[in-house]
């Protein structure tokens, strides 16, 4: 192989390598956001059943508040997590991450609207135990 087709296909594979590593494979579900924030708009609902509006599957769902540093989120999920929505620095979001055997499937950054969200004290939700509390201010 000539030196030219060597360099060539070396820095080709060095790019997917990259590319590969660094790209987040996981969705944003713009879908879900827009479904909980129109419920949490409707002032008369004080609890959510986030099943009612997760159309994928899931059997965890971690919710993270505002100033979440990426360790403390690396550790409650058990796996590494590259958080794209930056909630280490935001204050105007919760983020949601839904988990799949382990893996992490979708997140969400929710809007606030003058509301906090509560799990009852729970780490996590799952599909038969989904009840998001909404503590508005």
């Amino acid at each position: 192989m000539n030196l030219l087709k060597y360099l060539t296909l070396t820095l080709f594979l060095l790019a997917m390598v990259i590319t590969g590593c660094s790209i987040n494979d996981v969705e944003r579900n713009e879908t879900f956001e827009n479904a909980l924030s129109s419920t949490v708009k409707n002032q008369q609902n004080k609890e959510i059943e986030i099943h009612s509006i997760a159309d994928f599957k899931w059997d965890k769902a971690y919710l993270f508040p505002p100033y979440t540093p990426q360790m403390s989120i690396e550790r409650k999920l058990g796996i590494k997590y590259d958080d794209p929505s930056n909630i280490s620095n935001r204050d105007e979001i919760y983020l949601f991450v839904f988990l799949h055997e382990g893996r992490v499937v979708q997140y969400a950054e929710i809007k606030r609207h003058k509301a906090d969200f509560t799990m009852d004290g729970k780490e996590y939700l799952t599909p038969s135990e989904d009840v998001l509390k909404v503590e508005r201010y």
